[in-house]
């Protein structure tokens, strides 16, 4: 996210306008719905987890018990049930 002064690029009518509402402040404008991304698919950190809970899935499968898993993925062993639960879904 980037800081733009709103003097360079709005129109000054505009600029006014905002004015009547916010003077000196950060404004945080959206994305227009259709432009934005879901969590980690801009950075990668998505596929990352996917393929992190593929892994503990499979090994899991393969008779690895939770607390082994935890250790090896520095989860709780919580954290390994809910991923193994809901991988089916």
């Amino acid at each position: 996210m980037d800081y733009k002064n709103g003097k360079v690029i709005l129109p000054p009518e505009l600029l006014e306008q905002l004015q009547e509402y916010v003077q000196g402040n950060l404004v945080y404008i959206p994305k227009k719905e259709e432009n934005r991304t879901g969590w980690g698919e801009n950075n990668g950190a998505k596929t990352v987890i996917n393929n992190r809970n593929y892994e503990i899935c499979e090994a899991y499968k393969n008779g690895v018990k939770t607390a082994e898993l935890a250790a090896i993925f520095c989860l709780s062993e919580d954290s390994i049930r809910k991923i193994v639960r809901t991988a089916g879904k």
